[in-house]
């Protein structure tokens, strides 16, 4: 996929950045340059890409080596680079820009839906009818544009090599008649065909199973070939992301635990069809 060199490459900039800054603070640092520390810490979180002229300045206030500089160039050359959601960016929030990106570069993704098929999962028709319900969606054109970003990103599992998928999804999600029973019997086929694909692995949680170490919050954690594992928290306003290792293992555990707790990948199946048939 266009697009996982860009982020990748601004977050290897973020990172050197920030060990050139060592134990220096970020408000001094950018007090300095005449900058807001929210603008430095941006650049230093990779949620934003960085200009010529400032990276320039910037690296002359961190004192950076003449023999790193032109590698730190270069990585802020390709971190500005296009990206292939670039034209669906005016219907979404800022922070939608690094999840994509995420899942652009995983090689595994872990996720945890109790309410919700999974983005990557859903039919067309399923998605539009959760993006029209958007508290924060105003007018038709917002709902396509945001559904047809939703549908191309469902590219990622067809790319070479492609990313592993586990999904742990609660019983509720195959009996929420998202768009009415039609849509849903439907979303149903496809989970259930999403079900065989190589890479794919999908569990459901059933109501008898009870408490879990999941309860009240859907999550991602993605894993990346040569970087740490970040997680992804969905809420109304807007996702979190946790990348400290002890926060991601606590996530880890929680998955694992879903996983024990699941029905197995055969049984899911039988589950899926079942659903399905009684809607028919």
């Amino acid at each position: 996929m266009a697009g996982s060199t860009s982020m990748a490459a601004r977050r290897e900039l973020a990172d050197e950045l920030r060990r050139l800054r060592g134990g220096r603070r970020g408000a001094v640092v950018a007090a300095g340059l005449g900058w807001s520390e929210s603008k430095l810490s941006r650049i230093e979180t990779a949620r934003t890409g960085i200009s010529d002229a400032d990276l320039e300045r910037l690296l002359d206030a961190l004192a950076a080596p003449a023999g790193e500089r032109n590698r730190l160039r270069d990585l802020a050359d390709r971190g500005r680079a296009r990206v292939w959601w670039a034209p669906y960016r005016s219907s979404v929030a800022d922070p939608y820009d690094e999840y994509v990106a995420f899942e652009a570069e995983a090689v595994l993704m872990c996720e945890w839906e109790a309410q919700l098929v999974p983005g990557l999962l859903q039919t067309d028709e399923y998605a539009h009818a959760i993006i029209q319900t958007g508290a924060d969606v105003h007018d038709p054109e917002t709902v396509q544009r945001r559904t047809a970003l939703r549908m191309a990103r469902q590219s990622v599992l067809t790319r070479d090599p492609a990313p592993r998928l586990c999904v742990v999804l609660d019983e509720a999600v195959l009996r929420r008649e998202v768009g009415g029973r039609e849509v849903l019997r439907r979303q149903l086929q496809r989970l259930f065909d999403a079900s065989r694909r190589p890479g794919v692995e999908l569990q459901v949680m059933p109501f008898t199973t009870g408490a879990h170490a999941a309860l009240g919050e859907a999550f991602v954690i993605f894993e990346f070939e040569d970087r740490p594992a970040v997680v992804h928290s969905e809420a109304l306003t807007g996702g979190q992301l946790r990348t400290k290792d002890t926060e991601v293992l606590v996530y880890r555990k929680a998955f694992a635990d879903l996983r024990r707790r699941s029905l197995s990948v055969d049984e899911t199946r039988e589950v899926i069809a079942r659903t399905g048939e009684r809607l028919d």
